[in-house]
């Protein structure tokens, strides 16, 4: 089983700091940046337990939704690949999750 612990931190933070954020900080990008994590995220959680399946959509709730989004898609994502035999590519999955995660916080300016 791999661990991922350290994706769950970093999508932890990120969500924390959304959470903490003002409104207009949030509007003015942040919450933009979480959302398309948060979905980013659920894809690979999906692609990954269910090939071949289309995956669905996280719907836009509004700033104040994103964290929780987010924290949601983050953990499902360490499950399934927390859960999954470990192959080398569910490794590289998992580096590539915590550096998208490290980006996006970058960007989102929290």
């Amino acid at each position: 089983m791999l661990d991922t612990s350290e994706l769950t931190a970093v999508v932890e933070r990120f969500a924390d700091r959304l959470r903490a954020a003002p409104q207009s900080r949030l509007q003015r990008g942040a919450a933009e940046e979480g959302l398309a994590l948060a979905r980013e995220l659920a894809v690979r959680a999906q692609r990954a337990e269910t090939p071949g399946a289309e995956p669905r959509v996280i719907p836009d709730a509004g700033v104040f939704a994103v964290a929780d989004q987010l924290a949601v898609a983050g953990t499902d994502l360490a499950e399934v690949l927390r859960t999954a035999p470990s192959p080398p590519s569910l490794e590289r999955e998992l580096d590539e999750a915590v550096r998208l995660v490290r980006e996006a916080l970058e960007r989102s300016g929290l």
